[in-house]
């Protein structure tokens, strides 16, 4: 059984997700440089900020629905895996790569384990 996390988890992940799809929308130079350090064509950049804002929805909606904060913050863990595979694919494993990628992917876990202690 999938117990309700506490809110300020899925919330902090929730808003973290909202500012990045913030600065996605008009690409600021990091997430431009870390879009095309994949080679990632820049006619689906679009595709990540749907990605981004369904996340940070279910885990907001799974304050209140239990399980779909889980399932939220399970897919953020798996975006960022994904996302850290195309980095290490294309070499670009910069200061870019460590810090962005690889610290959401490692506070989306963190959050996930704080959650359901």
């Amino acid at each position: 059984m999938i117990v309700l996390p506490t809110w300020w988890a899925p919330s902090l992940l929730a808003l973290i997700l909202l500012g990045d799809v913030a600065i996605s929308l008009r690409p600021i130079g990091f997430i431009r440089q870390c879009l095309e350090s994949v080679e990632l064509p820049q006619r689906w950049w679009w595709v990540l900020i749907i990605i981004k804002l369904l996340a940070a929805t279910g885990l907001i909606a799974g304050i209140w629905i239990p399980g779909i904060a889980f399932a939220a913050n399970v897919g953020v863990i798996a975006y960022f895996v994904c996302a850290a595979i195309a980095h290490i694919r294309a070499g670009a494993t910069g200061t870019a790569f460590r810090v962005n990628c690889l610290g959401m992917l490692v506070l989306s876990i963190a959050l996930l384990i704080l959650s359901y202690i």
